[in-house]
């Protein structure tokens, strides 16, 4: 959060006209790149920093070195996290867990059911689970239950990410709200999360599983062999499956290991932060690349003994799933590059002060705004932290109440989420662990995004009714 809060204060002022021609040319330059002249999007995405970098004045020599950092951070986040989540997700192929787990899902739950069931798996593991974390966690299940329910991809992934989203954007222990909420002196985490778990799973079933229909229709399309699962997945019959409740456990212990962290900071926040041993430990343990870690490793153990796998074999699975990812993780790097040039050259600022003064609803000015910076910087993080800083000295001036700052962060958290495009790295990893084209990503993934983030905002608008600011 620092790192992002340096990078947005350290933004430089440049010509707004400027800029915006910029900006508007970069983007078109990246989508032509990559939809007709079907260049790499590695590369179309280094192209597009410089040209948005150059174009606003910003400079080619400070274009590189923002592309080059921002890359760094990039992958210092994401590529840890989508290392060990490969890692995790092939042994619970490899070893039968996903099988366990989705032969019992599809026993228990109808054709008709499984979109519904995927949703509130999405939610659940969405809940303490970083976006990133459950999406490689969660794919070769999206794989398998596609496959063998013989149902169209769109039709199981689409309510999963919406559970993940949703619940990444605006439920605490989430570090989006928590950033937003820091901002505010009159916060309460305690109350974000009573009004933002019932909105977040309230637009999980409106909008997962009847979307889900629509955009199977758009994008006919089913799962893809890319790798991210075990070749024999189409087989189960015959192999020695570890136990449903084993299989499960191994793919939320990240969420529990992390989520244990997050109820002991917001229950007892000064014996968190105390240098007693078991409050280190809980802390360590609740790092997303710790838990991942941790979970990698029990799962190696536990399921290869449950299913008497050699430990070679099981090892193998590691090796086995970084090669897929290889190409992935640079292309989000180089997202996470283009967007730091983007917020270096500090369109945020801009389009932050040019809605700053506006006369309409609190909930929905914040929305506005952070929808405007996240179309421009594909960061949700730097969206929501930027407008959390614009609308501080406004909610100071009203008083406003706990409830009404819980219900302003929901709203930024969404308005956060909105239009997830080319520059978002998130929109990068749907495309290729789907094996999506870009067209077929911005109708399923950029959609599915923009009916989330109204969704939310229309029950913050409505819930704000029996809440007073003040």
């Amino acid at each position: 959060m620092n790192t992002v809060m340096t990078l947005v204060q350290s933004s430089v002022q440049l010509n707004t006209m400027q800029l915006g021609f910029s900006v508007a040319a970069s983007i078109i330059v990246l989508i032509a790149l990559v939809t007709v002249a079907k260049l790499n999007p590695f590369v179309s995405l280094l192209i597009s920093s410089l040209v948005v970098g150059i174009g606003s004045g910003f400079g080619p020599v400070d274009t590189v070195k923002s592309f080059g950092e921002s890359f760094g951070s990039t992958m210092a986040s994401v590529g840890i996290l989508v290392g060990l989540g490969a890692m995790l997700g092939r042994v619970l192929m490899d070893t039968g867990a996903a099988d366990s787990v989705v032969n019992t899902l599809l026993a228990k739950s109808s054709p008709a059911m499984i979109p519904w069931t995927m949703a509130l798996i999405g939610a659940l593991i969405g809940l303490p689970m970083f976006f990133e974390v459950g999406l490689v966690v969660l794919v070769p299940v999206i794989l398998l239950i596609s496959r063998r329910a013989n149902l169209p991809l769109m039709r199981v992934a689409i309510p999963t990410l919406a559970g993940l989203s949703v619940m990444h954007a605006c439920v605490p222990p989430q570090p989006g709200p928590l950033a937003a909420l820091s901002s505010f002196s009159n916060a309460n985490v305690g109350i974000t999360m009573m009004f933002g778990i019932p909105i977040a799973v309230a637009t999980v079933i409106i909008v997962g599983p009847a979307f889900s229909a629509i955009a199977a229709k758009w994008v006919p399309v089913q799962a893809p062999d890319n790798g991210m699962t075990s070749e024999n997945d189409g087989d189960a019959e015959g192999k020695s499956l570890p136990p449903f409740w084993l299989s499960v456990l191994c793919i939320l212990m990240p969420a529990i290991l992390m989520l244990g962290n997050a109820i002991f900071q917001i229950v007892a926040p000064e014996q968190a932060s105390s240098q007693a041993i078991y409050a280190q430990i809980l802390t360590f343990l609740g790092q997303p690349s710790i838990a991942l870690l941790v979970a990698v490793l029990f799962a190696m153990f536990s399921l290869g003994a449950a299913t008497h796998t050699p430990f070679s074999t099981v090892n193998a699975s590691l090796k086995a799933a970084l090669p897929p990812i290889a190409g992935i993780l640079l292309i989000v790097g180089a997202g996470g590059g283009y967007k730091g040039v983007l917020v270096d050259t500090g369109i945020g600022d801009v389009i932050g002060s040019f809605v700053e003064n506006s006369s309409i609803s609190i909930f929905l000015l914040a929305w506005l705004i952070a929808a405007f910076i996240r179309v421009a910087t594909g960061s949700a993080t730097v969206a929501i932290i930027t407008t959390a800083g614009i609308l501080q000295p406004v909610m100071d001036a009203m008083n406003a109440q706990p409830a009404a700052i819980s219900l302003l962060v929901l709203a930024i958290g969404a308005g956060s989420i909105f239009l997830s495009h080319v520059n978002d790295a998130g929109f990068w990893l749907i495309k290729e662990y789907f094996g999506l084209e870009v067209g077929e990503t911005f109708s399923t993934w950029t959609v599915l995004e923009c009916l989330l983030s109204v969704v939310v905002l229309a029950l913050v608008m409505v819930t704000s009714i029996f809440v007073p600011i003040a």
